[in-house]
């Protein structure tokens, strides 16, 4: 009976496992369909491992590590010692981490990719032909992710896992410069994907959507202007891509390859480079590739649209300006190097150096001008955001230090020759001008600074230094003929606010003088001379139940321990005793 028993009890829970077991009946298993963020999970990644500042390298790094950590979490490595290749299959994927494999092989190879785009001189023919081989490798990676997310995942990441395979698709043709059509179809399908997404989910995905479409854009954009669809230049196609992003760093590339390809064929007209009257010949097609590039800038800075453009742009403008300036000055000197004895070409080419050196100076200020109008406009702001810096004169008293160090440059470079046309005199007496001016809005700020500190004498002397300065900028800026009304309305402005705040110094340092005896009569009053007579000095051996601390506060008083004082006294009480008697 006990065996039958134990083998009844035994076929109780064959049959209870049986039950629990999924497989038990003939039915397929039915599998839960995975599910992942992919935009989310490729942002994240790229900006928090290096591609926030354009570093490829480093994320790459990140990507293999990651592949290793999810080939070991998933016990899923290639063998020991000898590689053996195990290929992820439909079947394979149990786990979405399978999936995170899948994708981070693909970034692996797209941002091993974008590394080698963004070498120094960029890649040569045999390095395109790597960075191309790349990209299919992650075009064939991506067609993988999607085909198992459409079978393993819910439909969201089905989509997601789709346009982000048609983008890497684009990405491919958009670089070998062929089968337009195609490109523009991969990337209208990821665009379309991401606008419907866009609308659907929490609203930080929402705006994940809506900032990768934007990211779309110019690719799009580009695709039809080579297809012939579009009416936008060359040029114009640059203001589109404004957005700083890993999806536009291709695109910037292809942009600024065919403006490099545009000014080299535009370098043949540019014979020679007029300043000031001179006309001095450019022989380098590298110089004249350069100096267009700078002239490019300029234009950008001083066209119709230049009012509009925020101060952060204009300073980017402006850095890739002197850049371009830079480089044309590198070449004509590395020309004067090799020049030889040639007496003529070595004079021609000081002097373009000579013309090109005064307009990156006249820029500089130009440039430096700018930051004094962002400081002033932060000086009187009130500090809503503690982030948020807010300007100190003292800093504006530097920017026209080196406001006056620049005119004194220019103006030295300028004065360097022998025989100067009328052109050049002109010149360097509005550098005089603009020195003077600058002269008074440094001792303004000076005063200002002094002020806050509480110096009222000496801000008093620089108010009425600067109005003096002041008022003679302002008679030598209107005596010329073309007159700078901005600068003019400034220095008028700043004549009446030293008047000003040389009246409000005055009174202040009267009224802090007249009030300096009744503070000082106060203080007096409130000292005693009976302190010290009432003040009774104990001796030591009446003190020693009291510790006093000789650090700190000396008022702070501790009781020690009952014993140690009995001891503390007793020994005292001995000593005294002994040399009583002694």
């Amino acid at each position: 009976p006990g065996f039958s028993g134990l083998m009844g009890k035994k076929e109780n829970e064959m049959s209870a496992m049986e039950i629990d077991d999924p497989k038990s009946d003939g039915s397929e298993q039915i599998l839960p369909r995975f599910s992942m963020n992919v935009l989310q999970l490729m942002k994240t990644s790229q900006a928090q491992h290096g591609l926030r500042h354009g570093d490829y390298a480093r994320y790459r790094r990140y990507c293999s590590a990651r592949l290793r950590r999810l080939y070991k979490s998933l016990k899923f490595t290639h063998g020991r010692g000898k590689y053996t290749r195990r290929a992820i299959l439909e079947s394979t994927v149990t786990d979405v981490r399978f999936l995170h494999v899948v994708f981070y092989m693909t970034e692996r190879a797209w941002s091993h990719a974008m590394d080698k785009r963004q070498l120094p001189d960029g890649p040569n023919a045999r390095q395109r032909i790597y960075l191309i081989g790349r990209l299919r490798k992650a075009v064939k990676w991506a067609s993988l992710f999607s085909s198992l997310c459409s079978n393993k995942t819910d439909s969201r990441t089905s989509l997601e896992a789709e346009a982000y395979a048609s983008y890497m698709k684009g990405t491919l043709l958009f670089e070998q410069d062929q089968n337009w059509d195609t490109a523009l179809a991969c990337f209208r399908n990821a665009r379309a994907v991401y606008e419907e997404l866009g609308k659907y989910g929490d609203l930080e995905n929402q705006v994940l959507c809506r900032e990768r479409v934007e990211e779309l854009e110019p690719s799009i954009e580009y695709c039809k202007h080579k297809i012939g669809k579009s009416n936008l230049q060359t040029s114009e196609l640059l203001q589109i891509g404004e957005m700083e992003g890993p999806a536009l760093d291709l695109f910037k590339a292809k942009i600024e390859a065919a403006m490099e390809e545009a000014r080299s064929q535009q370098a043949a007209s540019l014979t020679e480079f007029n300043w000031l009257g001179y006309r001095f010949p450019v022989s380098n097609p590298k110089s004249r590739v350069s100096i267009l590039k700078a002239q490019d800038f300029e234009k950008e800075l001083q066209g119709l649209g230049a009012e509009s453009l925020p101060a952060e742009k204009k300073l980017t403008i402006y850095d890739k300006l002197f850049t371009a300036y830079h480089d044309a000055r590198n070449t004509i000197r590395s020309d004067l190097v090799s020049a030889g004895n040639a007496e003529s070409v070595k004079d021609d080419l000081n002097g373009l150096d000579k013309a090109v050196g005064a307009v990156l100076g006249q820029r500089t200020i130009e440039r430096n001008q700018l930051l004094v109008k962002i400081a002033k406009s932060k000086l009187n702001k009130k500090r809503d955001d503690k982030t948020e810096k807010v300007t100190k004169p003292e800093e504006l008293v530097r920017l026209y230090d080196l406001l006056l160090q620049n005119v004194a440059d220019l103006s030295d470079l300028i004065s360097s020759g022998r025989d100067r046309k009328p052109e050049e005199i002109a010149f360097e007496e509005e550098c005089q001008r603009k020195s003077l001016a600058f002269r008074a809005e440094r001792c303004f700020y000076l005063a200002k600074s002094y002020s806050l500190a509480g110096k009222r004498v000496e801000a008093y002397a620089l108010y009425c230094r600067a109005r003096s300065l002041a008022e003679d900028a302002l008679s030598k800026f209107q005596s010329i003929a073309n007159k700078d009304e901005g600068t003019i309305q400034e220095l008028k402005a700043v004549s009446k606010e030293c008047r000003a705040n040389s009246c409000i110094e005055h009174a202040t340092g009267i009224m802090e003088e007249e009030k300096a005896p009744e503070k000082l009569s106060k203080k007096i009053s409130t000292i005693s001379l009976n302190d010290t007579a009432t003040k009774v000095e104990k001796y030591l051996v009446d003190k020693l139940e009291v510790y006093e601390s000789a650090v700190g506060d000396a008022k702070q008083k501790w009781h020690q321990r009952s014993n140690v004082l009995d001891e503390r006294k007793k020994k005292v009480q001995r000593g005294f005793i002994s040399r009583l008697w002694g």
